[in-house]
């Protein structure tokens, strides 16, 4: 299938930016966050709360990687059922030989893990667009916020979604999947499939 091929990940359509009203704030370093308002003692200790060991300075969990987000994991999760999650520190392309099995019906959340290094990010976007027999049938592009360099996991989690019901809607499902930002780096994307089935097994 063709679409299913190619791995370029369209932006999401103007109509759905223009919609939020949203614009970024100017984009400032981590130092130049921290020293500002630096002799208001509330406001220290409210940044240290905030954005914990950075204040210290800019925090590098791996030197020799640039980026300032690394995503680390995808995780469908379903009520009543395991977590179901996709490694995505390894090779990307060994995805699509590995796909969910999803009941109809069911309502389900998904959750990324990622960590930030270096600078604060902000306005960081996670964008989806599910395909079926190469024709796109589900976008979505939710805001997952912005987000201070720190040693722990960081995480998203989309809102609640319900898979589709039927017999029309069995079968397999391509998903092609963008975290992203306010600037436009694309800090991660990858394709990943899952089959939506009667039963779990």
């Amino acid at each position: 299938m063709a679409e299913d091929d190619n791995i370029e990940i369209e932006p999401v359509a103007e109509e759905e930016e223009q919609s939020t009203n949203y614009k970024p704030p100017p984009e400032k370093t981590l130092e130049e966050m921290i020293s500002k308002d630096a002799d208001d003692e509330s406001l220290r200790k409210y940044k240290e709360t905030l954005l914990g060991s950075s204040v210290a300075g800019a925090l590098v969990l791996e030197p020799d990687n640039p980026n300032r987000v690394m995503v680390r994991k995808l995780v469908l999760l379903a009520d009543g059922r395991p977590d179901m999650e996709l490694d995505l520190t390894g090779d990307l392309d060994k995805l699509k030989e590995s796909c969910f099995t999803i009941k109809e019906g069911i309502s389900y959340k998904i959750r990324i893990d990622f960590h930030v290094q270096r600078e604060i990010v902000t306005g960081m976007k996670y964008v989806q667009r599910t395909f079926r027999k190469g024709i796109l049938v589900d976008k979505m592009a939710h805001m997952v916020g912005s987000y201070a360099p720190k040693e722990e996991i960081q995480s998203y989690t989309t809102p609640m979604e319900d898979a589709p019901s039927g017999l029309i809607a069995r079968g397999h499902y391509t998903v092609k999947s963008l975290f992203t930002d306010d600037d436009g780096n694309e800090h991660l994307k990858w394709k990943w499939a899952f089959n939506i089935k009667e039963n779990w097994n």
